[in-house]
């Protein structure tokens, strides 16, 4: 069967250009195909070409369109997950611009589809009282317990992403005092994170226990299954809405409805912006690019942008300050009240 000049790019564009020159996370490139996947289902059911007949010409603005109208309609997704089935899309006709500039007007028609407009979702976190309470609920006398304890303990204490935790090692994780985990986040770029002395408890007793310490088991994934294998998302979501659930049955009232992996993220960037450490720093620490995004957490403080307008506040009621003027000369203050004698 001859290859279509679709599939080829395509094929390229995946392995070579995503992987190769642009150095993307399996995870993204994952993603990615995810999109042509779906792409490729509807030229099959709603345009009737079938995957060995799909050419570069049977591809134009007005079928992007119709795709992304029909995952929304068909597979009922939201404006975001049409966006980012969107931003999947343009990245792969930037990339056609220089290999195929022959269709360069048709490629630029595509890449100017808008996103469309989405509620953006407030950000889901736990005090510090709900964070301990789920941390209470594993059961430490069994080796699953001491596993997830310590799993779940280090995703809050490091703010990691779940793929971050699922992509450690025992050799990321340095246990000696100051203790740091290194993480790989988006891009495959690393990050340094500093862990507390009294969380790696958890962390220290688990890889003992399981021999991860061992120079041997340096490559070995740092949480896994039964069999030896990687915890998936899936999984690791699993073990935390199994906690969630037995914390809500205790105190419902500090354990939000709606709980995911990152909420322990979000958690753990509220509680440090709370505490007063400096953007900056949480920036750093979440392995976000920008200190912008990282802003969206100060945005979503209320009380610490009420105490910070209280700081600031001026009082400008003229009565309220000639009361205070009054209260501060003891006798001018006796002197009105004995008018009324």
């Amino acid at each position: 069967m001859e290859t279509t000049d679709f599939a080829k790019y395509l094929s390229a564009f995946l392995t070579k250009y995503l992987a190769g020159e642009r150095n993307y996370s399996p995870n993204t490139i994952l993603a990615y195909k995810d999109t042509f996947v779906q792409f490729i289902t509807f030229m099959k059911e709603k345009k009737n070409i079938e995957v060995q007949k799909l050419t570069l010409e049977c591809i134009t603005k007005n079928v992007i369109i119709d795709f992304l109208d029909w995952i929304q309609e068909n597979r009922h997704c939201s404006n975001a997950t049409r966006n980012y089935r969107l931003a999947a899309l343009r990245s792969f006709f930037c990339y056609m611009q220089y290999e195929n500039p022959e269709r360069m007007y048709e490629w630029q028609k595509i890449l100017s589809i808008k996103v469309k407009r989405h509620e953006k979702q407030s950000i889901n976190y736990l005090s510090t009282d709900g964070i301990k309470l789920i941390l209470e609920q594993p059961d430490q006398s069994t080796g699953s317990g001491r596993r997830n304890l310590a799993m779940l303990a280090l995703m809050y204490d490091s703010g990691a992403r779940v793929q971050e935790i699922i992509d450690l090692t025992p050799s990321s994780v340095r246990l000696d005092n100051p203790s740091i985990v290194k993480l790989f986040g988006k891009g495959r770029k690393a990050r340094i994170v500093p862990l507390q002395e009294e969380q790696t408890v958890f962390l220290n007793e688990y890889m003992q226990e399981n021999h991860l310490l061992e120079p041997s088991a340096n490559q070995y994934p740092l949480f896994s299954n039964s069999r030896k294998e990687k915890l998936t998302r899936a999984g690791v979501a699993y073990i935390l809405n199994t906690y969630v659930a037995l914390a809500r049955k205790i105190n419902p009232l500090i354990i939000p409805e709606t709980i995911s992996c990152h909420s322990l993220r979000h958690s753990k960037a509220m509680h440090l912006l709370q505490a007063g450490v400096n953007l900056v720093y949480i920036r750093d620490l979440l392995g976000h690019v920008s200190v912008q995004t990282t802003e969206v957490y100060a945005r979503a403080d209320s009380r610490q942008k009420r105490e910070a307008f209280e700081k600031a506040y001026v009082d400008l009621n003229p009565n309220a300050a000639k009361t205070k003027i009054w209260e501060k000369d003891g006798n001018l203050l006796e002197w009105l009240k004995s008018l009324k004698k």
